[in-house]
């Protein structure tokens, strides 16, 4: 179907110079992606079971742990693969099409706090009329919205990558495919494939970090304004794990953006630890903080815990 692209698959990279060392490195990097797969499969689990959890925040946080999860599975086969077997080649298909869930979920992840962020505020802002405004017709409506968004967004830059021919390198210097190094090995021009993402970058994930940034804001001013020292602990206590997320996602996002644009004297083992970064940790310490920030969470976890130990 594609004839203009060249038949040689891709080939993925693991830790260059460490080879010899891929299967001790695969423990600590399959023990993560377990407790990964463990701690949003948790959150889905206690979400869904307990009724004092039906909640819009915790819907949210569903769709969050839900987007962590489909993050891990999108790039554990192709990680681990490496680490194990040296599994190296992908085909183009393949390869476009992990690249596509990899960038459509960042800005799923990216709106999924967005809507957070806007649960918090109106909790807070308008306390008296939480209940009217997020129904769970608008969480709904919000979550498909975020979803849309990343899915239908990212579609242009992966089509382009069908069409190009491929006459340079296939070698990545990933154990994953990301478009903004797949299209680089193209014959082709790619004017196209290198504004779209900036603009796309910056009406999505900036822009929602900025929305998120004034939301907190307008917050802080208005917990600031309420006379009980326990009631401004309380209020603040409720957004401590969503401001955890957020730092955890964004900074990862900067900083790897900024080494991929401005890091060409920055050694290459950096980017790749940087990438391992942005991809590991969102996923894994997202449960981690909601499970010690979130009474409900914690009672949840336990409850769980205590079913299963004693079969009741």
């Amino acid at each position: 179907m594609w004839h203009n692209i060249s038949a040689a698959p891709f080939l993925l990279t693991g830790f260059p110079g460490l080879e010899a060392a891929h299967r001790w490195i695969s423990i600590p990097f399959f023990a993560v992606y377990i407790f990964m797969l463990l701690g949003n499969g948790t959150l889905l689990y206690l979400i869904k079971d307990d009724h004092s959890l039906h909640e819009p925040m915790y819907y949210f946080l569903s769709m969050l742990a839900g987007t962590d999860l489909m993050v891990t599975l999108t790039t554990m086969p192709t990680v681990m693969g490496i680490l194990w077997v040296n599994r190296r080649e992908v085909s183009h298909g393949a390869c476009f099409l992990q690249a596509y869930f990899i960038h459509s979920l960042s800005i799923v992840e990216s709106g999924i706090l967005l809507a957070m962020a806007y649960d918090r505020f109106i909790a807070i802002y308008h306390p008296l009329q939480y209940a009217s405004l997020l129904t769970n017709t608008r969480v709904i409506k919000l979550g498909v919205g975020g979803f849309m968004r990343g899915f239908i967004s990212i579609v242009p830059i992966i089509l382009r990558l069908f069409s190009f021919p491929y006459c340079h390198s296939h070698v990545l210097s990933h154990a994953f495919c990301l478009h903004q190094e797949v299209m680089k090995l193209a014959c082709a021009d790619i004017t196209f494939s290198t504004l779209y993402p900036v603009i796309l970058i910056s009406l999505t994930i900036f822009l929602d970090s900025m929305i998120i940034l004034f939301s907190y804001i307008l917050i802080l001013k208005t917990v600031l304004g309420i006379a009980s020292g326990e009631e401004k602990a309380k209020a603040l206590n409720t957004c401590i794990s969503h401001i955890g997320c957020v730092l955890i996602f964004y900074v990862t996002v900067i900083s790897l953006s900024f080494i991929h644009r401005f890091g060409k004297n920055v050694p290459h083992v950096v980017h790749i630890i940087m990438s391992y970064i942005y991809f590991l940790f969102p996923p894994l310490m997202n449960p981690i903080i909601y499970s010690i920030k979130n009474k409900q969470i914690q009672y949840g976890v336990l409850h769980l815990l205590s079913k299963h130990r004693f079969g009741s």
